[in-house]
């Protein structure tokens, strides 16, 4: 009968492993998404505003930018050119944005359009973007971010 007993117990804590723990793991994806997702727009907020303290407590001391052009900027470099960017250009809510997690990292993609004042004339361009973000004690940070000029109609 005892036996009978322990059998039974092991049946209902593995039935708990089995649709618990997976139920939790979606919660706790859906919550990092969510927080990464709130993360990238105070970004393009703090972008828009021109705040670097808002900008610089977002991104990593050693953050890698890859550039246009690909070449490579760091995080001081980054916010010294906030800092010093005209009055004219201004980026844009992003377009279209999904947050995929994988334990404590998460990968933010989306399409943002910038736009700038040329000779008096508004210009548009859009980019795609990838922004890599990696959970520390408990706080999202982004530590890698791309942004590639989209070059061809309806993309």
């Amino acid at each position: 009968m005892k036996r009978a007993c322990l059998g039974m117990l092991v049946v209902i804590v593995s039935l708990m492993w089995v649709f618990v723990l997976p139920a939790a793991a979606q919660q706790d994806e859906a919550s990092a998404r969510a927080q990464v997702l709130s993360l990238e727009k105070l970004w393009n907020q703090a972008y828009k505003a021109g705040d670097v303290n808002a900008l610089s407590a977002l991104l990593d001391n050693s953050l890698v930018l890859v550039e246009d052009d690909g070449s490579l900027r760091t995080k001081s470099e980054f916010l010294a050119s906030v800092k010093a960017a005209n009055v004219n250009e201004e980026q844009v809510a992003p377009e279209s944005l999904t947050v995929r997690v994988f334990g404590n990292t998460a990968i933010a993609i989306g399409v943002i359009a910038v736009k700038t004042s040329k000779g008096g004339k508004s210009v548009v361009h859009r980019e795609r973007f990838i922004d890599t973000w990696l959970n520390r004690n408990g706080s999202w940070i982004c530590i890698a971010t791309d942004a590639t000029p989209i070059t061809r109609a309806g993309q």
